[in-house]
């Protein structure tokens, strides 16, 4: 099977996050419909990837686009598929005038996740959100919440989540095949972070460019020529996650699914973290997870990106078989499993007991119009806000552990807070520019 890359539903949160979390495969459906009336905040980079897949459908119909960038080149191809499209650069004003949406998609910086998501569920609306679905701990929890209060569908922008070959993981996991999970070492070999100080400059803001919304909920600042827009942004404090939020949720997806565990009980970093501006280059996190039925009593997880590896004795357990770019091996008490994100199509067991094993018959299906059928009414989501909220929390954890480097930060998901830091609890939600409020969060 061809790689997957990013290209190509009030009150359950109480006990939920509570517990141990477990996912059942579920969603709140919507009633049948013809074609949905669709529209999407953002229409050039990831924006327009998710249009391109969702409209494989032939049953989504794209009606309206929110984009702050009018030079956009997807916005000419846009209108070209869609002669009626409605064009918006402000996205509260597309949700207040598009009154017959049944969907959208948001596909925007991260720091405008929650913000345009929250708008939309707040209208009943059923959302495709991308990774992470949000930008904060505090907007990950209300979010998930919300969507479930309003019972609509939503799906974040996992893909792999659908394909044969994380499914596989899972129930190689869950089958019980390297026993039970005592460690897993989790990596991406990408470096969206910045160790430099932000140019002490201002550039006049190009014509095309909305700069006040583009910025949204961030505080005001002066724009800077290639520093924030079009993709830089991922590395800024403001707008991004960094490596670890951008490919965690997609690396870690398979992890979280299968060993059951909910947000740990503690969290450290133990590199240099970011500056004041930027995420930071390399980054090693360590999570410890109270255990699940499919792993020991307690259970680690280590994250590391840029240059940062697994140690050497770990890399020895998958034996000759090259250290892929991005990646997790798993160690259980009678086995390892090591699963590939950038190459092969499933993953490996490894060991001489596992010489004759066959895999399961597991198949894939594709994430987005999964999506589009469960909006129609047919069938259900994989990854809806209620299992992607959890996981988004999770990383977003270890985004933050990387402010507090050699700091044992423990982790109270009940309260949402940090019972021995009061400076990290700073982190876990943020503050909105005036004029950009949103109800709800």
């Amino acid at each position: 099977m061809p790689q997957i890359t990013r290209r190509a539903a009030l009150k359950t949160a109480a006990a939920t996050f509570a517990a141990p979390f477990v996912w059942r495969h579920h969603a709140a459906t919507a009633a049948p419909s013809e074609t949905v009336l669709h529209a999407s905040f953002g229409a050039g980079g990831m924006a327009g990837a998710d249009i391109g897949s969702l409209s494989g459908s032939k049953n989504l119909k794209l009606v309206a686009v929110a984009e702050v960038d009018s030079n956009t080149k997807n916005l000419a191809e846009l209108k070209k598929k869609w002669p009626d499209l409605r064009v918006y650069a402000d996205y509260r004003e597309l949700l207040d005038k598009e009154k017959d949406l049944n969907s959208v998609n948001v596909s925007t910086p991260d720091h405008m996740h929650a913000p345009i998501a929250m708008r939309a569920l707040n209208r009943g609306l059923n959302v495709y959100g991308q990774k992470p679905l949000t930008q904060t701990i505090h907007e990950a929890r209300l979010i998930t919440e919300v969507a479930a209060a309003k019972k609509v569908v939503t799906q974040m922008g996992i893909q792999i989540h659908s394909a044969r070959k994380h499914k596989l993981v899972v129930k190689l996991i869950r089958d019980g095949a390297i026993g039970k999970v005592k460690e897993v070492h989790s990596w991406s070999g990408k470096s969206w972070g910045d160790t430099a100080a932000k140019p002490e400059k201002k550039d006049p803001v190009p014509a095309n460019l909305n700069w006040d919304l583009w910025l949204g909920v961030a505080s005001e600042r002066p724009f800077i020529a290639g520093y924030y827009h079009p993709g830089n942004w991922r590395k800024r404090l403001d707008f991004g996650t960094g490596t670890f939020g951008d490919m965690g949720c997609h690396i870690l997806d398979p992890v979280f699914d299968s060993l059951g565990v909910g947000n740990p009980s503690l969290v450290r970093s133990e590199l240099p973290g970011p500056n004041e501006y930027n995420w930071s280059l390399d980054v090693q996190v360590k999570y410890v997870f109270p255990g699940s039925k499919y792993t020991t009593d307690e259970v680690s997880l280590t994250w590391y990106n840029g240059n940062s590896r697994p140690p050497k004795e770990v890399v020895e357990k998958i034996g000759k078989l090259k250290l892929d770019g991005q990646g997790s091996i798993v160690i259980g008490t009678e086995g390892v499993l090591y699963s590939q994100y950038d190459s092969g199509n499933q993953p490996i067991l490894i060991g001489d007991k596992f010489a004759d094993f066959k895999m399961p018959d597991v198949k894939g299906d594709d994430h987005y119009l999964q999506y589009v059928e469960a909006v129609r009414g047919n069938g259900t989501t994989s990854a809806p806000f209620a299992y992607a909220g959890p996981l988004t929390e999770m990383v977003l954890l270890g985004c933050l552990a990387t402010r507090f480097p050699k700091t044992d930060l423990k982790w109270d998901t009940k309260a949402l807070k940090f019972t021995n830091n009061d400076k990290a609890n700073a982190f876990v939600k943020r503050e909105y520019r005036k004029g950009h409020e949103v109800e709800g969060l």
